[in-house]
């Protein structure tokens, strides 16, 4: 058990640190590791991709409380990411496979919702699945969705990627 008044306990931030709500925190501390992975399938220089996720941290924390006020704050922030590292893959000039922002769906769209073959949405899934190394319900906690959709999506996806061969 941590003694919650320990003395060698970190001290609160300092007046020059903006203080971080810790839901926050802990949202990066459990996503981070997952969408810098992902990142790196697109923008193999480490530095590109920490950066893209850094920047869609940023985005995330800028929108933090209305993500909170959605009805799925994970599917969002998910959706900021993808979008975030799309626009760090194109300005690389590399090809990103990633929808232009302006064609998603409005705001209130459900990713689950989502799974018409050939969306881009399902080959992320294969990407986490087949390529970051992630099982069903890993990636649902990663973009907010149900771990059964994940399945039978990523099966629709290897199905259509196995009629095209």
């Amino acid at each position: 058990m941590t003694q919650r008044h320990d003395s060698t306990a970190e001290p609160p931030p300092g007046s020059g640190e903006p203080a971080v709500p810790l839901e926050f925190a802990a949202f990066c501390e459990l996503h981070r590791p997952r969408y810098l992975s992902y990142a790196r399938v697109w923008l193999p220089d480490p530095d590109r991709a920490a950066g893209a996720v850094q920047h869609a941290f940023a985005e995330i924390a800028v929108q933090w409380r209305e993500l909170l006020g959605s009805s799925n704050p994970t599917a969002h922030a998910w959706q900021i990411l993808r979008d975030t590292v799309g626009d760090h893959t194109r300005r690389s000039g590399r090809p990103s496979g990633h929808p232009d922002p302006q064609d998603r769906p409005d705001p209130q769209h459900r990713p689950e919702a989502q799974d018409r073959p050939g969306r881009p949405a399902d080959d992320d899934l294969a990407i986490l699945h087949y390529v970051v190394g992630l099982a069903a319900p890993e990636i649902a906690d990663v973009i907010g969705t149900d771990t059964a959709s994940v399945a039978g999506r990523l099966r629709r996806t290897m199905l259509r990627e196995a009629s095209g061969w």
